[in-house]
């Protein structure tokens, strides 16, 4: 009779499918590499074939290993639903909407409003690069960013809808010079010392599009300042360094400070909202319709003619690529 398939192989199986890398998948599991790699080899045995290709420098799936990957995944998945379920937790699904009040928070908002059956918990990561590795492992169940702006390697079995091009906009101290006017050029921040690494919404992928917004108008971006989050530090630095900060229109109010949308360009910042592609809680249809929902109300989707968008965005624009 065949042995049965041991749970926590599966799941150390899984960690190092997913980081091909023995050290690392030992520490996102906080166990012992020796103890990992031995784990790994009595899966290979009870399943009578060789999971991985290990040389001393790299390590990629068999055949097998890729066939497993997608089973795996699946067990533990309905493993968890189920234990859920049975503990009362069936209902709750882990959100990561990056900041206070932001467009994802909005987002949240909605769907807490149409399902109220759903316990929805909001999770504070602050970018992909800190949420994505939290959703494979499900210790996270549903994110949002710049999907495009992504660097490096993307886990497997992601799904991703762009749900707003938002307007980038600056705030400024209120007795700023440009305090007074309704819109920002952005050539008036050429001497400006223009910061963009503030606010509970700036990641990676933000500083990117910053990046290239800068670089585009011939404008020498200048050196970062330490990342400042929450909305009482906010209003002290902005007020301390007397500086206009790049923001987005969702930005929540800051004491002491204006908003102004920026122009010349019109400038926009695309999110997505990101989950497992074998997610199948309520909650997350609920996030979906509320995004929806706001879109339709509120031109969440609507590109100005001329409007101003980060690559590869713009490109896609031009040659749409499907959804996932």
């Amino acid at each position: 009779m065949a042995e049965d398939l041991d749970l926590r192989l599966l799941r150390h199986f899984v960690a190092v499918a997913e980081e091909l890398h023995f050290s690392r998948a030992a520490q996102r599991l906080f166990v012992a590499q020796q103890a990992l790699s031995r784990d790994v080899r009595k899966l290979e045995e009870r399943v009578g074939t060789p999971l991985f290709d290990r040389t001393s420098r790299n390590v990629m799936l068999t055949p097998a290993g890729q066939r497993l990957l997608v089973r795996a995944r699946q067990i533990l998945s309905l493993h968890d639903e189920i234990l859920r379920e049975l503990r009362g937790q069936g209902t709750s699904l882990l959100v990561d909407v990056v900041g206070e009040r932001l467009t994802p928070a909005l987002v949240l908002a909605g769907a807490r409003a149409c399902a109220p059956g759903c316990e929805f918990f909001a999770r504070y990561h602050g970018g992909l690069a800190a949420s994505l590795p939290l959703l494979a492992p499900h210790r996270l169940d549903v994110t949002f960013g710049r999907w495009h702006g992504v660097a490096g390697q993307v886990p497997e079995g992601l799904a991703h809808r762009l749900i707003r091009y938002e307007r980038i906009c600056v705030l400024l101290p209120e007795h700023h010079p440009l305090a007074t006017r309704t819109e920002i050029p952005l050539a008036a921040l050429r001497d400006a010392d223009a910061c963009w690494h503030c606010g509970d919404h700036a990641s990676a992928e933000w500083e990117h599009a910053m990046l290239q917004l800068f670089t585009d108008a011939d404008l020498t971006p200048t050196p970062p300042r330490p990342n400042v989050r929450g909305t009482d530090e906010l209003a002290y630095h902005l007020q301390h360094w007397d500086m206009p900060v790049l923001t987005i229109s969702s930005q929540p109010e800051v004491p002491g400070a204006v908003i102004r949308p920026l122009v010349d360009p019109l400038a926009l910042y695309p999110w997505s909202m990101i989950w497992c592609r074998d997610q199948r809680h309520p909650g997350l249809t609920a996030l979906l319709d509320a995004a929806r929902d706001l879109a339709e109300a509120h031109g969440w989707l609507d590109l100005p003619e001329g409007a101003w968008l980060p690559d590869p965005e713009a490109s896609l624009q031009t040659h749409p690529q499907p959804t996932l």
